[in-house]
């Protein structure tokens, strides 16, 4: 009985993992379950995934640098190397979502906004904004605090960029359609199994700031995601107020809103 619940939990987390690296990087990996079974172990493995997208980004950055060039396109290149392995994406849930709370319509009419596949004002401004703040708060690390900090960085806000979907996907929140990626993954994580992700991934970043920087690094780093989680929260709860719950464009929304929050703050000033 013990042999057969420990492979079933293994190959469970499999699944989980399969499930993490296949709906939020464009990695060839296969979705061999789309249950809520599935679902939940996958949001559980997210941060992981986010950890292989940001690692991708350090290196990218931190290649260009090597070779000669400038912190400024080395910071292109850490921005732009999440939006290819995501294809875009959560970039494009970003804008759906601002347009649909932009709207100022009802949750029904909001939610067909965001299906639309143009894109509104609101959409347009959320992403250029957002990716100026993404390329100038990595430029400053690259440039004001050395190519390590930004590496680490890179790494380190896509890994808590992914956390953020994991504790929305706990329990207490609910989905705003009965279809699409926000349905299949809605209330699928238990609230303690959320939490103890998070503490994990939180502990894991500020061990990595310290490293590199001691105890002002430490702190930063841990402020950094700790704020990064609260301004993805904080959206959260304006989503399933406006909408009634999450879709797959709130989790896009939702992820780059963390990695950008994490990235602004790691360029504010000592801590102590």
């Amino acid at each position: 009985m013990t042999i057969s619940r420990t492979r079933d939990r293994a190959r469970t987390s499999v699944d989980g993992i399969r499930f993490a690296f296949g709906t939020l990087t464009v990695l060839p990996v296969r979705v061999s379950r789309w249950d809520r079974g599935a679902a939940r172990a996958g949001m559980l493995w997210a941060p992981l995934a986010g950890l292989v997208v940001g690692l991708a980004a350090a290196a990218a950055g931190g290649l260009l640098l090597l070779l000669g060039a400038g912190p400024a396109l080395a910071a292109v290149a850490s921005v732009a190397v999440p939006a290819v392995l995501t294809r875009g994406l959560h970039l494009d849930g970003l804008a759906d979502t601002a347009d649909g709370l932009g709207s100022g319509k009802p949750a029904e009419d909001a939610l067909r906004i965001m299906k639309q596949s143009d894109i509104g004002p609101f959409g347009v401004i959320a992403l250029l904004l957002v990716l100026l703040a993404q390329v100038a708060a990595v430029y400053e690390l690259y440039a004001g605090q050395g190519w390590a900090y930004g590496m680490v960085g890179a790494a380190v806000t896509g890994t808590v960029a992914r956390l953020a979907l994991t504790l929305a996907s706990r329990t207490a929140v609910p989905a705003a359609r009965p279809e699409g990626l926000g349905a299949v993954v809605a209330g699928t994580v238990p609230a303690r199994a959320a939490v103890a992700v998070a503490l994990l991934v939180l502990m894991a970043a500020a061990g990595v700031g310290g490293a590199l920087g001691g105890p002002d690094g430490a702190l930063r780093h841990l402020v950094a995601a700790a704020l990064a989680l609260v301004a993805a929260e904080w959206l959260l709860r304006r989503c399933v107020r406006r909408f009634g719950g999450v879709t797959g464009d709130v989790f896009g929304a939702m992820e780059e809103t963390t990695a950008t929050a994490a990235l602004v703050v790691l360029t504010f000033g000592p801590f102590r």
